[in-house]
């Protein structure tokens, strides 16, 4: 077909001989995506070729191709990166005009340039990347001789000069790395550009083209086919070039590849890009050590084997094996080694891991105590380990002390708060535990219950059920003692308790607490490592979960477990602030809504109303519309006036003025000031700029009947918006319901808003046909 359409010449025929091949989408023609990518090869290729020989690019000049094209890598929309080579012709313009001209009529994107056979080479030796793509050129027309020789002299040069160019070589991929971010890690990955991206495959090419590392191997191989294949399909998807793969985008891709859903695609893309990003980072490590050593540095002694550990040594600054050492003599050698890394902060030798993976044995159960005693110092590390761990798993190493690690490997979250693969999640969780050691009198039992909390996920069923079973199973294998195997498997069965019931229950209820301490069986160590590993994990989770009202929300609930535990009476609702009761009797004096602010972390808001339907929508309302987030509202009514105390941080600057709050509640109660279309101009105004914002994910409503205090609970999962709790509170007060108190905790992007509705379980004053109805307008509303 190539040969056909593009015979006279024509680019335009080229780019209507490449839509052809895009549009075989579907069917039996479709192309898969690594055939697509040899026939556009091929197509240029022939095109390239043709037309070379029509101009008479013969003689003494050659047209080789680099980037993509050059590597055979040719995604649908990718640019052609071409360079026309000569040896002294005098009409080199005329060919140059003759080649690129028609390209660029046709719409073809075009990255060009001309160069003698010496021009060449001296470019290649200042300029990094031009150095990077003519390191993989490939000859397409004109003399081969010329381009052989180029390419030799190219590589040549290469090899010979990377001692001097190898730092800035090192420095540009971390400098990469930093800015751009994980493949394997990143909701939205850069395929291209990220670490253990496309660009992670081209440095070890390069790296190997300077004789300092071996060709990547099978795995990573094997990974640069994953991210080309949906790099091409992500091309043909969005009909132009894109590297960065949309969640709104990864489940056509996913179908696309015959795979399941986007999150079996991101857990095989995070597989991959694991993969390659190990194995970048191990060959610029050892590049370096490879280097070669000329002058005065070629006549100083190898580097001294510097003792660390019992069998572990330091080596050119890396961590490694003694020459005697024996994991099959000594069964806590690998973990010694991962702990030795972790505490010195240099990598474990490649060498040292590959010949641990060979010969270290599976430990006995129970694992003896000095290993047992080595990964608790591996933990206790904390976020020097998160490396460490990662080479661990990259080499087998992690799975074979965790078997049960890889159901949760490479998983991805299932909800946009969290920002890590599960098992990276747990990890993380570990490190950031590792922080919080001297708050528990048992530190070992929070480091281990942190690192397995959600070692149940990836299997069905309730993870904290699942995972309880799996981490007695894994506390049995380490050696723990039965009681403490059982107050590991507690942790993770309960590791939400805390975080749950101060979001979205009421503390002032001394049921509430009560029913928390009877889950605990009055376990006050339990109760306090749940309270560290909440810490741990809203940390490990993504940016803005831990809050410092989440963090008083959740001391306050285990200060009032510990009371009970201690026998002491908790009181019950407490009465009325004499700021609540001040305010009020000014309310009930003139009739005017009421403000106080008081300045804290997060502040306090007190509004005072005259008490009637819509009372709390509208100051709900106006403390959006002056940027300030409501983590928790509580309601009293006072003679007839209802007060409103409110928990609220700005979401940007500092704190409104009062007399603003006020000034804005009196024209909304008035009718002078329309809330809806008022919140719905800032939510226009503040909406981000750019690209099209993933759809955000459909509401839900879940209710709890909590038998301890008789409360209906509406709890409400969504994504945030400016005056979402104003809307909902409007719904809630449109049906009659009777709002007693509400608490909104923000996750990322995502919301948890729970709704203490007067009434009881059962048919009673919120029976099922009333509750469908007010389930109905809060997801209206949230919508």
């Amino acid at each position: 077909m190539g040969a056909v359409a593009v015979a006279s010449g024509d680019a335009e025929d080229l780019a209507r001989a490449k839509a052809v091949l895009l549009e075989q989408g579907t069917g039996k023609r479709r192309l898969g995506p690594e055939a697509l990518r040899t026939a556009l090869v091929d197509l240029h290729d022939f095109w390239l070729s043709s037309r070379a020989a029509a101009i008479g690019l013969t003689d003494r000049a050659a047209l080789v191709a680099v980037g993509a094209l050059g590597r055979r890598e040719l995604a649908p929309w990718s640019d052609l990166d071409l360079v026309l080579l000569h040896d002294g012709r005098t009409d080199v313009e005329r060919l140059a005009g003759e080649l690129w001209y028609p390209l660029w009529d046709a719409g073809i994107g075009l990255d060009h340039s001309v160069r003698t056979p010496g021009q060449a080479v001296q470019v290649a030796a200042t300029d990094m990347r031009a150095a990077l793509g003519l390191l993989e050129a490939r000859h397409i027309a004109g003399d081969p001789a010329l381009s052989e020789k180029v390419r030799a002299a190219v590589r040549q040069s290469w090899r010979a000069g990377i001692r001097g160019r190898f730092d800035e070589l090192a420095d540009t991929a971390h400098e990469r790395w930093r800015k751009v971010g994980d493949v394997a890690h990143r909701v939205e990955p850069d395929l291209k550009n990220g670490h253990g991206g496309l660009r992670d495959v081209q440095l070890i090419d390069a790296l190997a083209a300077a004789q300092l590392v071996d060709r990547p191997a099978a795995d990573v191989q094997a990974a640069r086919t994953l991210l080309l294949d949906v790099r091409t399909e992500l091309h043909r998807l969005a009909g132009r070039a894109r590297d960065v793969l949309h969640a709104q985008e990864a489940d056509e891709v996913a179908a696309a590849l015959e795979i399941s859903d986007r999150f079996e695609l991101a857990r095989a893309l995070s597989g991959a890009a694991r993969s390659v990003a190990f194995a970048a980072e191990v060959g610029l490590r050892s590049a370096r050590n490879a280097l070669p050593r000329r002058g005065l540095a070629a006549l100083r002694r190898p580097p001294v084997r510097r003792p660390l550990d019992a069998g572990v040594v330091e080596h050119i600054g890396e961590v490694a094996l003694a020459r005697d050492a024996s994991a099959a003599r000594d069964p806590a050698l690998v973990l010694r080694v991962a702990a030795t890394a972790a505490r010195t902060g240099m990598p474990i030798a490649a060498g040292t891991l590959h010949r641990l993976a060979d010969t270290a044995p599976e430990l006995r159960t129970p694992w003896p105590r000095p290993a047992r005693g080595e990964l608790l110092s591996l933990l206790g590390t904390g976020r020097p380990m998160v490396d460490v761990v990662e080479s661990l798993d990259r080499t087998g190493l992690w799975g074979r002390l965790f078997p049960e690690w890889g159901a949760v490997r490479d998983l991805p979250p299932r909800d946009r708060a969290h920002v890590w693969t599960v098992d990276r999640h747990l990890v993380e969780a570990s490190a950031q535990a590792a922080r919080l050691t001297t708050r528990v009198a048992r530190p070992d039992l929070l480091l281990v219950g942190a690192l397995l909390h959600d070692i149940g996920k990836g299997r069905g069923g309730d993870h904290s059920e699942v995972g309880e079973s799996l981490a007695v199973q894994i506390g049995q294998r380490l050696g723990f003692p039965d009681p403490d195997v059982a107050v590991l498997g507690r942790m993770v069965r309960h590791h939400l308790l805390l975080p749950h019931t101060a979001t979205r229950r009421d503390l002032e209820d001394p049921a509430t607490v009560t029913r928390v301490v009877d889950t605990l069986d009055g376990d006050g160590l339990l109760l306090e490592l749940l309270e560290a590993l909440a810490e741990a994990d809203a940390l490990a989770t993504g940016p803005g979960v831990w809050s410092p009202w989440k963090r008083t929300l959740i001391h306050d609930l285990a200060n009032r477990c510990r009371a009970v535990l201690a026998g002491m009476a908790l009181p019950g609702q407490t009465p009325p602030t004499a700021a609540a009761t001040e305010l009020a009797a000014a309310v009930e004096a003139d009739g005017r809504p009421q403000v106080r602010l008081d300045e804290g972390d997060p502040a306090g808001v007190v509004v005072a109303v005259p008490h009637r339907t819509g009372s709390l929508a509208a100051a709900a309302g106006v403390l959006a519309l002056h940027s300030l987030e409501v983590h928790a509202a509580e309601l009293a009514t006072l003679g007839g006036v209802a007060v409103f105390t409110f928990t609220a941080s700005p979401r940007f600057g500092g704190l409104p003025d009062p007399a603003l709050l006020r000034s804005d509640l009196s024209r909304v109660l008035d009718g002078g000031l329309q809330l809806p279309e008022a919140l719905a101009r800032k939510e226009r105004d503040y909406a981000p700029r750019g690209a099209a914002a993933e759809p955000p994910a459909p509401p839900r409503v879940l209710w709890f009947d909590d038998e301890a205090t008789g409360a209906v609970v509406l709890e409400l999962r969504g994504t945030d918006r400016i005056g979402l709790l104003h809307r909902v509170v409007t719904a809630l007060e449109e049906c009659g319901a009777d709002v007693r108190w509400a608490k909104v905790s923000t996750l990322g992007a995502s919301v948890v808003d729970a709704f203490g509705l007067a009434g009881t379980s059962g048919e009673g004053a919120l029976g099922r046909a009333e509750r469908q109805r007010i389930e109905n307008a809060v997801l209206t509303a949230a919508g």
